[in-house]
């Protein structure tokens, strides 16, 4: 349950943040470019024209991203956006999980190994339950079993650890579908974008260059939308499954340098 609200929590903080700074940012802007506009008007009539000049170079370019957002098409581009805003809020819940999923096995062996050598098989449960991660869970499962023998012990730490491991990789799916989800989005709105385009040149029973040209660059910018949210998932993908084979190797080490500690002190 607490994954589910981090989640949630996490993705609706973006959405917000992200409506509330476009919002915010339009308003003062849009007052400014009105006064702008009306203390230069004479100076702009008397102005000659420069035909070369660059337009939309002066834009923020948050300014500029929300005008190629709109020239997509907002029905498309909203779901790319969806795409990434979810793909993004799962990322950041799975990088907070598995860092604190990181234990420092070796301290943990050593408290341990302490209980053991006391005597004390319910101070080392303590202890692993009292220490967070996939690591400590996996002994202490061994150490509720230790009176069964080692190989039953054994037995449970290689269960138990399979299941840590598909808790670890839980929502990479949803990050994998949404990064295959996303470009497909973008080409579908490509198509889109071209039979639209191809229908105005039929009803202007013409072939405009402009009109050709407008029509394409629209097409064309779900894709790039697409293709940009893959990129940024696919980084954070890779990154997860760095962190999830990182800490898997160490409960791998850790869970046999565990079952050699207890056949050492059950001889």
């Amino acid at each position: 349950m607490k994954k589910v609200f981090m989640f949630l929590a996490v993705a609706g903080l973006m959405t917000f943040t992200a409506f509330q700074s476009a919002k915010a940012q339009d308003e003062p802007q849009a007052t400014e470019q009105t006064l702008e506009d009306d203390a230069v008007a004479p100076a702009q009539e008397a102005a000659p024209v420069n035909p070369f000049e660059a337009t939309g170079t002066d834009q923020p370019l948050h300014q500029q991203l929300k005008a190629k957002f709109i020239e997509g098409g907002a029905g498309f581009m909203a779901l790319v956006l969806i795409c990434l805003i979810l793909g993004l809020a799962i990322a950041i819940e799975r990088i907070i999980t598995l860092n604190l999923a990181q234990t420092n096995t070796n301290k943990l062996l050593g408290q341990v190994e302490d209980a053991l050598k006391k005597g004390d098989v319910e101070k080392a449960k303590d202890v692993c339950r009292n220490t967070r991660g996939p690591v400590a869970s996996i002994f202490y499962q061994g150490l509720i079993r230790m009176d069964q023998g080692v190989e039953n012990v054994e037995k449970a730490v290689t269960s138990y650890g399979s299941v840590q491991m598909a808790q670890l990789e839980k929502g990479l799916s949803w990050i994998s579908l949404f990064i295959g989800i996303a470009p497909m989005l973008g080409f579908l709105g490509t198509v889109i974008g071209l039979i639209q385009a191809f229908d105005a040149i039929e009803v202007a029973g013409d072939i405009s260059p402009n009109l050709v040209a407008g029509g394409m660059k629209v097409a064309l910018i779900t894709t790039v939308g697409g293709l940009v949210v893959a990129i940024i998932l696919q980084l954070f993908y890779n990154y997860l499954i760095s962190k999830i084979d990182t800490i898997v190797a160490q409960m791998e080490d850790a869970s046999i340098s565990f079952v050699d500690l207890l056949v050492k002190h059950q001889k």
